[in-house]
């Protein structure tokens, strides 16, 4: 166990209550125990705070009770981030044993660094560099020339096809493939001819990409995502796409060929994105958008096709008073059609 004061000072937080409650792990609020920490970064949850019965609670600085006596309290100004550093301090990441299990293959040209560990199963093609302490989990196959930065891990059956780059303290889950070949064909009479992907995929630093994702390797040059991008399981990445640092595919987007997507953008989930457009910095892209043109910095879009966020929300509060108005035109027509039938008699027409 650790204390309160031990737990907030690896999480950036000061404790209010008593300092030496011994704390054994993470719970959620509504069902931690007398041993456990909880957090609260939420306000729906707020009320939780009444009747928890966590040993000790993560809060911002707004949330502390008025009355905090005889509770313990850790306060944070980002709870979310404070408990994100809690669940690393309870549950440290695990380490493998560095070396090669005896049922993989590794090509005599290929490079490992030290305290490399290769898993089960796992092949390592001709003159691959794999940096210090990267883990092949298991089922992993590097294609040729392919170059994996130190401390990468590469979950269960990733592929990475010939000639790609891998930077540092990269995560790649279970099931993707990075730099298979782009959707790129030409059209004849005589059907579709392949054109061949030259290309490569760079993956930068700090990388996370979720299970079950696609990144195409170019046609020519490179498909590059960007330092400390963040992709969500089943995300489609086309071919040539340029992916700035700091964004975040959730999942099952799509983003087309030759697409240039910012820094800091956020695409929601299954937003797809056509091809040979620009999506500026800091663009947030809503959950089932279709982005069709360029789109400016900073805007917020809906939608298909998209469309500014606050325009996208009165289209959609205009399409929910159709059916009423529907029946008030037919309404109007009614009484409209009854007004002239009536005149015509009048007139005797």
């Amino acid at each position: 166990m650790l204390t309160a004061r031990e737990v907030a000072s690896r999480v950036g937080a000061r404790v209010v209550g008593d300092e030496s409650r011994p704390l054994a792990g993470v719970a959620p609020i509504e069902a931690a125990e007398a041993s456990d920490l909880a957090f609260l970064a939420n306000p729906k949850y707020a009320g939780y705070l009444a009747t928890t019965r966590a040993g000790a609670v993560i809060v911002a600085p707004g949330h502390l009770p008025a009355d905090a006596a005889g509770r313990t309290f850790l306060v944070a100004d980002d709870p979310y981030l404070a408990f994100a550093l809690a669940l690393g301090v309870f549950h440290p990441p695990r380490r493998p044993t560095p070396g090669v299990h005896p049922t993989a293959w590794v090509d005599p040209t290929a490079v490992l660094g030290e305290g490399v560990t290769v898993g089960p199963l796992s092949s390592i093609g001709p003159r691959c560099r794999v940096g210090a302490g990267a883990w092949l989990v298991s089922g992993v196959h590097l294609g040729e020339g392919v170059e994996i930065g130190d401390e990468t891990t590469l979950h269960p059956h990733v592929t990475v096809y010939a000639d790609c780059r891998i930077g540092s303290r990269v995560i790649v889950h279970a099931g993707t493939v990075i730099g298979s070949d782009g959707f790129g064909f030409a059209r004849t009479p005589r059907g579709a001819v392949k054109v061949p992907q030259v290309g490569r995929v760079v993956i930068e630093d700090d990388v996370e990409i979720g299970a079950n994702c696609a990144i195409d390797r170019a046609t020519l040059g490179e498909t590059r995502i960007g330092r400390g991008v963040k992709i969500d399981n089943l995300v489609q990445i086309g071919h040539n796409v340029q992916v700035g640092p700091g964004t975040v595919v959730v999942a099952q987007a799509g983003i087309s060929g030759s697409t240039k997507v910012g820094r800091g953008v956020t695409i929601a989930g299954q937003a797809g994105l056509v091809g040979h457009v620009e999506v500026g910095d800091g663009v947030i892209v809503t959950a089932q958008t279709g982005v069709t043109n360029d789109v400016p910095a900073g805007q917020v879009v809906s939608g298909s096709p998209h469309r500014p966020h606050g325009e996208w929300k009165r289209i959609m509060a205009a399409m929910a008073d159709l059916p009423g108005l529907r029946q008030r035109v037919k309404a109007l027509e009614r009484r409209v059609g009854t007004s002239a039938a009536a005149e015509k008699e009048a007139t005797g027409e």
